[in-house]
């Protein structure tokens, strides 16, 4: 399985109205895009942190978020690509400076790290962490010790760092949100009664009934406060790279990202693979849970059936810490067991999101077939993935990918299906409404958008700022 970084939130209360409790609710909403830990900052005369290892309901109670107290804070769910899991690593990072104190959570993956943060430390900065959060707060703080210029100082830090991030800053002003320059990962902004809202996904505006307003700009820095939002562009590239997965399976099926309907878009796939696909099936049927709308977009199309074949059992943990091979296989039947009654002598459509190494679905497929299935065809929503992710997603090397040097006959036979397709390049570009130059296509391709960036670098100094709505 596939998994992203973390995902944030930011909140301000124009009416002094405690966030805590907000910002807890819009990180459960937010809880797929990391478990491993979470926390929140918040922020009245003085900030306030609780952060921990674990889920969000299982780490904070009451007496943490009554703890929490302020009218402006932000929050954090990790799942760790750069830095170990521990919780020296879990984010908000709160730095004391000379001007006062810094909080900041991040998601993404600054790709230039290592350099970064190497310099840093040969002019004299420690570090308390392993991860690349710690980093841009630090080179932010060391710009604006220049500047005294809290936007300008993100700007001149955005200048340096290469990769993906969003990221949600609580100072002693302000709740600023910043995304970079290629909109790699997302970020939004909504409004309730009272208050502004920042969030990795629009779900956030949904739980707390905020309206949604637009997405956060490529390159943008929004800086709120009590006064309202003022935004400032002082990046803008000639094309963004929205992470194709974040559509096929990162972000809730109920978000809209960029514009566009993660529902949509999946049942789009569906139909298209539909359109493309002349196996004779008795019914299609998903992977739970997030190839339901797949199957779904392909049964309407087809008008092949859509069945469920696979029950989810809905409270298994992780089960990575199973010892061997027989552990494993268990821990895959613990997870999914298959109706009987439906796949007795029935030739199945199986769609899944993704395939990386193959051994899941390999072991999902001959689930089905000790049911009693006849047939089972795998048909995956997202084209092969060929190349490990630059920017902040957790995948294995590229010789552990299934789809690195072997052809869809081949992985077919290795996870024992009698047929496999994948979405075709063209028909995922097609079914989200973006061209190539809009998205980030990198694990398919191996032609990662932080090449072009590298090559701005020089010429990124002379953009300036420009202040807008």
């Amino acid at each position: 399985m596939l998994k992203e970084k973390c995902g944030v939130v930011g909140i301000l209360s124009t009416k002094g109205a405690k966030v805590s409790p907000s910002i807890f609710y819009g990180l459960y909403a937010l809880q797929h895009r990391g478990q491993e830990s979470c926390g929140i900052t918040t922020r009245d005369s003085e900030f306030h942190t609780e952060k921990g290892m674990g889920l969000v309901p299982e780490f904070f109670d009451l007496e943490k978020i009554d703890r929490l107290h302020g009218h402006a804070g932000i929050g954090h769910v990790r799942y760790s690509t750069t830095g170990f899991s521990r919780i020296e690593n879990a984010q908000p990072f709160v730095v004391n400076h000379s001007r006062g104190t810094l909080a900041i959570a991040h998601n993404g993956n600054i790709v230039n790290y290592d350099e970064l943060r190497k310099r840093l430390e040969a002019s004299g900065q420690g570090f308390v962490s392993t991860t690349d959060t710690e980093v841009i707060a630090h080179l932010i703080l060391k710009e604006y010790a220049k500047s005294d210029d809290m936007v300008e100082a993100i700007a001149d830090t955005m200048k340096k760092l290469v990769g993906s991030y969003s990221l949600v800053i609580l100072t002693d002003e302000d709740l600023i949100a910043v995304r970079d320059p290629l909109g790699v990962r997302p970020l939004c902004l909504g409004r309730s009664d009272g208050s502004y809202v920042v969030g990795s996904e629009s779900v956030v505006m949904d739980v707390l009934n905020a309206r949604f307003e637009r997405d956060i700009r490529p390159g943008e820095i929004l800086v709120i406060n009590e006064k309202g939002v003022e935004g400032h562009r002082p990046i803008k590239l000639n094309r963004t790279a929205h992470c194709m997965f974040e559509y096929v399976y990162f972000a809730r099926p109920d978000s809209i990202l960029n514009g566009v309907s993660t529902y949509r878009v999946r049942e789009g796939i569906g139909a298209y693979m539909a359109s493309i696909d002349e196996v004779e099936a008795d019914f299609v049927s998903p992977i739970p849970d997030s190839a339901i709308p797949f199957a779904l977009g392909y049964s309407k199309a087809s008008g092949v059936p859509y069945r469920e074949s696979l029950i989810r059992n809905r409270y298994v943990g992780r089960t990575f810490i199973l010892p061997d091979q027989q552990a494993r296989e268990l821990a895959v039947r613990l997870k999914l067991n298959p109706m009987l009654e439906e796949l007795e002598g029935k030739k199945v459509i199986l769609f899944d999101d993704s395939i990386v190494r193959g051994t899941t679905s390999g072991r999902i497929i001959n689930l089905l077939r000790d049911a009693g299935a006849e047939e089972v065809h795998m048909r995956v929503g997202c084209p092969p993935i060929k190349s490990l992710c630059r920017l902040g997603i957790d995948m294995p090397t590229d010789q552990e990918l299934i789809a690195s040097d072997k052809t869809e006959e081949e992985i077919a036979e290795v996870i024992g299906a009698d047929s496999l397709k994948y979405l075709p390049l063209e028909g995922l570009i097609e079914v989200i409404g973006k061209d190539e130059t809009r998205l980030c296509l990198g694990c398919l391709t191996s032609k990662y958008p932080v090449e072009m960036i590298k090559s701005e670098q020089v010429s990124l100094e002379e953009f300036k700022l420009e202040t807008g709505p």
